[in-house]
């Protein structure tokens, strides 16, 4: 008998139906679906479930989630949902494939602002005109945390690493434009989350 090398993460259990509420509102009917930052692969096996029609790609930088996507898979029995692949986006060159949407949760506020304007460039490579970004998670907005548990959260990311913490939303649209994406259609989420999704023009 193996290990079981799954993870889980508590508040994908808490936020992936109500994510794939949102996503479901602009998921094409057919198509590839690239995640970034996949992390347990809660998210990603729980989407690819709901879409049998769709192929969904994850990724990640870790070597343990990138297991943990994959047993997930493995768990499930999930035919549309390739092994997991390595992907840095602030570091690497975009993958060399396509993808009509490109998921992205709970990333951009735990990593350098470099991760950002990467996943920007990588999804203007990746995605066809009219493709979809999606992404998720805590935002500033006006300058202005949207809650003060938002505040406490970015307060204890810097501390424990000042290149992280929650991002402006403007910065992360303003990345977005120069990377000839559209201006952001939002959605505000439970636990003052935001759904923010960028077309490619």
């Amino acid at each position: 008998m193996t290990d079981d090398t799954r993870r889980f993460a508590p508040s994908a259990a808490r936020n992936r139906d109500v994510i794939l509420q949102t996503l479901g509102r602009h998921m094409p009917a057919r198509g590839h679906v690239l995640e970034v930052a996949s992390g347990s692969g809660e998210h990603i096996t729980h989407f690819a479930g709901a879409y049998p029609q769709l192929t969904f790609q994850p990724s990640d930088l870790d070597a343990d989630c990138r297991a943990s996507i994959d047993a997930w898979t493995g768990h499930l029995g999930l035919k549309n949902v390739a092994p997991a692949m390595l992907l840095d986006v602030a570091n690497s060159a975009p993958p060399a494939q396509r993808a009509d949407v490109m998921i992205c949760i709970n990333m951009i506020h735990i990593a350098p602002w470099s991760a950002c304007t990467g996943l920007m460039c990588s999804a203007a490579t990746i995605l066809p005109k009219g493709g979809l970004l999606y992404l998720y998670g805590p935002y500033r907005r006006d300058g202005a945390h949207t809650a003060p548990s938002n505040q406490a959260f970015d307060a204890d990311l810097r501390a424990r690493n000042p290149d992280w913490g929650v991002r402006d939303l403007e910065a992360v649209a303003a990345s977005a434009s120069e990377h000839s994406f559209s201006a952001p259609v939002i959605e505000a989420m439970p636990a003052n989350n935001l759904s923010v999704m960028f077309r490619r023009t």
